[in-house]
């Protein structure tokens, strides 16, 4: 998993206004907005700049949560590799010394018989 850090402006907002185009192939209509616009910008621009960072803050905990899975993956993967070569050595020391006790064994036998 990778991060890559990006920038977003936050203001001013990028808008495209309408075009005399749109407003001819939709009928001209005159817009009543109110309160009036400066009121409502005032009420709107906090409430979208406290989103637009609630939503960074959502990412940046994503992605800590992402790279806490990666690196308790890899940690399970490094674990699983250690437990296995562990095993080998264990396995290959306990398959000599009973190689040796035969050998022994044997020796033994043939010693008595001879």
């Amino acid at each position: 998993m990778t991060q890559r850090p990006t920038i977003e402006r936050l203001l001013p907002f990028e808008c495209d206004p309408p075009t005399a185009s749109d407003a001819a192939g939709a009928g001209a209509v005159d817009v009543l907005v109110e309160p009036k616009a400066d009121e409502l910008l005032a009420a709107i621009v906090p409430q979208c700049v406290g989103f637009r960072v609630y939503v960074a803050l959502l990412h940046s905990a994503a992605g800590e949560h992402g790279a806490r899975m990666t690196a308790m993956d890899a940690a399970t993967t490094n674990a699983d590799s250690l437990i296995d070569r562990t095993t080998l050595l264990r396995n290959r020391a306990r398959q000599a010394a009973i190689t040796k006790e035969l050998a022994e064994i044997i020796s033994g036998a043939e010693a008595l018989r001879g």
